[in-house]
């Protein structure tokens, strides 16, 4: 799917309408991509997510994107892997679709999102990168006002089963 992008880099680099924060449910930053993310965007990040009262795993929620390129942040706390039996493969593609949810309904028309869950919370990257890309294809399938998302890997494993992942379901097509 030509709308979906795979790439290597820093998302907090990206110039897109929004890019997504692999959070935790305080909003209230922590560590990996959601550190990187409050650090470069500045203190009126954590300011204005002191105001939304956190969020719960699988759903999301926006602010701007203050010093960052983007206009927005999108802010969605995966679930940590306890082994896939605890809904953790659904709440995980519910991550993603409320952030492209919050998207459409912000008029955004680019989206860059990082490898959510695949850090400090262990889900496997090749389940993790299935269900991505899955979801976010077939959301788009649905949205034609997103005309790009993008999949912002930190390294080059991540890079290769995010690609995996995009070859696959294009060789299901």
């Amino acid at each position: 799917m030509e709308r979906i992008q795979i790439l290597r880099g820093d998302i907090t680099q990206q110039e897109a309408d929004a890019i997504v924060n692999a959070a935790n449910c305080s909003l209230l930053g922590g560590g990996g991509v959601d550190g990187a993310i409050h650090r470069a965007a500045g203190p009126e990040l954590l300011a204005e997510c002191r105001t939304l009262n956190g969020c719960e795993t699988g759903k999301a929620k926006i602010t701007g994107g203050y010093r960052l390129p983007a206009k927005y942040v999108i802010h969605t706390p995966g679930p940590i892997w306890r082994g896939g039996g605890r809904g953790e493969p659904e709440l995980l593609a519910s991550c993603y679709r409320s952030c492209l949810e919050l998207a459409s309904a912000n008029g955004c028309q680019t989206v860059a999102f990082p490898s959510i869950s695949t850090g400090v919370y262990h889900f496997p990257l090749d389940k993790a990168a299935a269900i991505a890309i899955g979801t976010i294809a077939a959301y788009l399938r649905q949205h034609e006002e997103i005309r790009q998302v993008r999949m912002v890997c930190f390294d080059e494993n991540t890079e290769k089963h995010y690609r995996q992942a995009l070859e696959a379901l294009e060789g299901d097509a």
